[in-house]
């Protein structure tokens, strides 16, 4: 076992540190996760921790998710893919409704208004659909590539916070109320006081940035280097990025829960709130699967989700907004990690007094 350990340790290790440190890993992104799930896979099974058949099945898995919700034929791919599509025919009258209505009210209240409502609506028509659209929305804006990224990455907070309220939001809920046993509206009472106010504040946060950035670059060029670039070729291929990425993301996720059962179990819930960071590079549904148990106290599920959450907006395979805006609108990690680790240490920091300290 302790050779096991090393093993899936070092593939951690290089997971993080390789799509920061080189430049053709980054430019890779996909195809090197799916390279790491599968040694982290083929790790468990030459170690006889994992059989023939058990690896036959993650395999089958991570073949499916990619193409399926809640067992129905449509997933994460199809929608990129078909909103992709949507948005290449209709791209001239979506972007002209956007920037009228962003001319209307100005770049603080656009934000507010968009980033609160997909934040809160992510938890009713899920996760994938609401990043395809703010990814587009967010393509379209009449400001600096730095600023899209800097608005995207905010965004992306607010809309992995609220779909977990539901289990119709993202598969980290559902996998938490079926494992708990409990009804559909037990995580909104739960963590419904601590997100909602917390996709608001994020809301206003991106508002402040967005203004900021649009007044520093008024009457630059630069400010209006948004036109539409998509090709049918584009959006084909970002669509089988997708795929591979969730499936490798599903590899890894699944590879690494005996590690999770051996000793994530045993960490106390104030540290393991922090251990839960590893969700910003890993599964964070299938973290739930292996923390996650009835037997938990609510203080302790309160904080394990709540780090799970929170963390998994502060790198691109974090979540699965930050995976459909990263390939939209071609963000690298470096650029995400530059606004998404600061503000995932400061959320972090915020949640841990509320739920640890204070007890909320």
């Amino acid at each position: 076992m302790p050779s096991v350990v090393t093993a899936l340790t070092i593939i951690l290790l290089l997971v993080l540190v390789l799509p920061f440190k080189s430049k053709k890993v980054e430019e890779n992104l996909e195809p090197f996760f799916l390279l790491m799930g599968s040694i982290a896979a083929l790790t468990l099974f030459f170690s006889g921790i994992m059989s023939i058949g058990q690896l036959k099945h993650l395999v089958g898995i991570a073949l499916r998710t990619p193409l399926f919700i809640s067992g129905k034929p449509i997933g994460i791919t199809q929608v990129v893919f078909i909103a992709g599509l949507f948005f290449y025919y209709f791209h001239s009258q979506v972007n002209n409704a956007i920037l009228g209505l962003y001319r209307r009210v100005g770049p603080f209240w656009f934000s507010v208004i968009f980033v609160t409502l997909f934040g809160l609506v992510s938890s009713i028509i899920s996760v994938i659909v609401t990043a395809v659209i703010l990814a587009e929305i967010a393509a379209a804006l009449p400001v600096s590539r730095h600023a899209r990224i800097k608005f995207v990455v905010i965004a992306a907070f607010a809309v992995g916070m609220g779909a977990a309220l539901t289990p119709v939001g993202e598969p980290l809920s559902t996998i938490a109320i079926s494992k708990l046993g409990e009804s559909f509206d037990y995580l909104l009472r739960l963590l419904g006081p601590l997100i909602v106010p917390g996709v608001v504040a994020v809301s206003f946060y991106a508002g402040y940035e967005l203004r900021k950035e649009a007044a520093r670059e008024t009457g630059s060029k630069e400010a209006f280097a948004g036109e539409y670039g998509e090709t049918l070729r584009t959006i084909t291929w970002r669509a089988v990025k997708v795929y591979m990425f969730v499936m490798a993301l599903e590899l890894l996720g699944n590879s690494f829960t005996p590690l999770v059962k051996w000793y994530f179990s045993k960490i106390p819930a104030y540290i393991l709130y922090w251990v839960n960071m590893v969700s910003a590079i890993l599964d964070n549904a299938t973290l739930t699967a292996a923390e996650i148990a009835p037997f938990l106290t609510e203080a302790q599920i309160k904080s394990a989700l709540m780090g799970l959450i929170i963390s998994g907006g502060m790198l691109i395979p974090g979540n699965i907004p930050n995976i459909v805006a990263a390939g939209r609108l071609k963000i690298t990690s470096k650029e995400w990690a530059r606004i998404g680790v600061p503000l995932g240490l400061v959320l972090m920091s915020i949640y841990f007094i509320l739920v640890e300290v204070l007890k909320l």
